[in-house]
């Protein structure tokens, strides 16, 4: 009685604590089938996706656009119709050319108001911000006679599917400086659908464009939008330094949707991407820099770039990529806190004899797998290239790569690093590493062509080609032949 008395609310405190255990229980398993619900109604089919990723309020209630700029201009300023059929190209235009004669002052805004705008592609200029209202699409016109076509990509040599010019891109620009696309999550839509079908059935004549593209660029910020059904690679930094990718979700869908890439860093330098979702029918991130002899020549490397707090899924590609087309350089590169899911591969490196360059300094960390046919992937022998003039001499190095924090279930082989003769893999390395599988077999940790170590606990057990080190960094047991190999691609 004199406790009850001294402390009158220990009465009602189970009560309490088994109602909130429930609610907390209950809260979770709808947070649960809420996200699984939406993960599998996206599978077959991106827009339906958009739709969730997108939900919108009614117009009347959107938010209030942000005054980034001096001069704000509105799309609707210059002729602009968002009605889903009025052609609005010379609308995005006009802003452009007016918003090119304020570098000095600050530059202006261009505000996409909500609607459906449809364009054919356009320039951007620097010192721009593109904003994208909730509610604002902007969409891509499907006629390919619209497109204007371009030069080939230096480090390419041609058109990535075609000898000769390549389309351009939606959204395009070259030679800027300060330049923003960003929004209240506005969509830019590539209506990819009749893009991809005319690949199919080999009716096009030039290589497909991408969604945006960037060129020779500096001071670039592109976040909180989202990318949709783009015709090629979605977004693509060509040649650019400075840029940073935040917050957006790109999506197309996982199947028949060919090289949807979601982000292709190609030849540049000092990048954060981050805190992006993406769903795509290729590699939700490849980073590149040139192809064969074109690359080498081009000589621009992708370095100095940092990829965090991604979630990706991938059923054709792998989440994040290294490859193939990297013959200026790969080098400094970190990617972390990275959720791969219902995936065919998790995180891949990808050159072949005749690349030339070199992969170095990869760092990864905190890596989770979830549901993936194979984890961690090195491939040099990806023989795609763009004529019979390349050198088959010039082999990439690939070395000094690390897996740090790598967790997962439901995955069928943790890892298969394929090095060869050729393009034998240096000071590769493995720390803390537990991953579930679905298969028991042995040789689920595949190595062939390689040197390196692990540190510490690993599971699965590693491949014998790795020198063995306890937590202390003391070696266990040296590897008795680095060159031996059981990759097993049967299963």
């Amino acid at each position: 009685m004199l406790e009850t008395a001294a402390h009158p609310h220990r009465s009602w405190i189970p009560s309490a604590v088994t109602f909130l255990s429930t609610h907390k229980t209950s809260l979770t398993v709808f947070w649960i089938l809420f996200f699984f619900t939406l993960f599998y109604w996206q599978r077959d089919t991106a827009p339906a996706a958009a739709a969730v990723f997108n939900f919108r309020r009614p117009y009347a209630l959107s938010r209030e656009l942000p005054r980034l700029r001096p001069a704000v201009y509105n799309l609707t300023d210059f002729g602009g119709v968002g009605d889903g059929l009025t052609l609005n190209t010379a609308a995005f235009e006009g802003a452009v050319m007016a918003i090119s004669k304020l570098g000095r002052s600050g530059g202006g805004q261009l505000n996409v108001p909500p609607g459906n705008w449809l364009t054919a592609p356009f320039n951007l200029t620097s010192h721009m911000t593109l904003f994208l209202a909730e509610g604002a699409v902007i969409l891509g016109i499907d006629d390919e006679n619209y497109w204007p076509l371009m030069p080939p990509l230096p480090s390419y040599g041609y058109g990535r599917e075609h000898k000769g010019p390549r389309y351009g891109s939606l959204i395009h620009g070259q030679n800027l400086r300060d330049v923003v696309i960003t929004g209240h999550n506005g969509t830019i839509n590539g209506q990819g659908q009749t893009w991809w079908k005319k690949y199919r059935r080999k009716l096009l004549n030039h290589t497909r464009g991408p969604l945006v593209q960037i060129m020779w660029s500096t001071d670039i910020l592109i976040s909180n939008i989202t990318l949709l059904d783009s015709p090629f690679w979605t977004l693509h930094p060509y040649d650019c330094k400075n840029v940073t990718i935040r917050n957006i979700t790109i999506l197309a869908p996982i199947f028949e949707a060919p090289n949807t890439d979601g982000i292709d860093p190609d030849s540049c330098e000092d990048m954060v991407i981050e805190d992006c979702y993406i769903s795509v029918g290729d590699d939700g991130v490849a980073i590149k820099s040139g192809w064969d002899q074109y690359g080498i020549s081009y000589g621009r490397p992708s370095t100095n770039i940092l990829i965090r707090n991604l979630v990706i899924r991938s059923m054709v590609s792998a989440g994040v990529s290294i490859g193939s087309e990297m013959s200026g350089g790969v080098s400094n590169i970190t990617i972390e806190n990275i959720h791969v899911w219902n995936s065919r591969r998790a995180v891949r490196i990808k050159t072949a004899p005749g690349r030339g360059g070199y992969i170095r300094n990869i760092t990864y960390r905190n890596l989770t797998f979830d549901n993936v046919r194979v984890g961690i992937v090195i491939k040099t022998d990806y023989n795609e290239h763009p004529d019979e003039d390349f050198n088959r001499d010039a082999a990439p190095v690939v070395e000094d790569i690390s897996y740090t924090s790598v967790h997962g279930e439901g995955v069928r082989v943790p890892v298969r690093i394929h090095g060869s003769k050729e393009i034998p893999l240096r000071n590769v390395s493995f720390r803390d590493m537990s991953v579930g599988i679905t298969y028991k077999k042995k040789h689920i940790f595949q190595c062939s062509f390689v040197q390196g170590r692990v540190v510490g606990a690993v599971f699965p057990a590693p491949c014998d080609n790795l020198d063995l080190y306890d937590e202390g960094g003391h070696l266990v047991r040296r590897s008795p032949s680095q060159n031996v190999s059981d990759i097993d691609y049967d299963f």
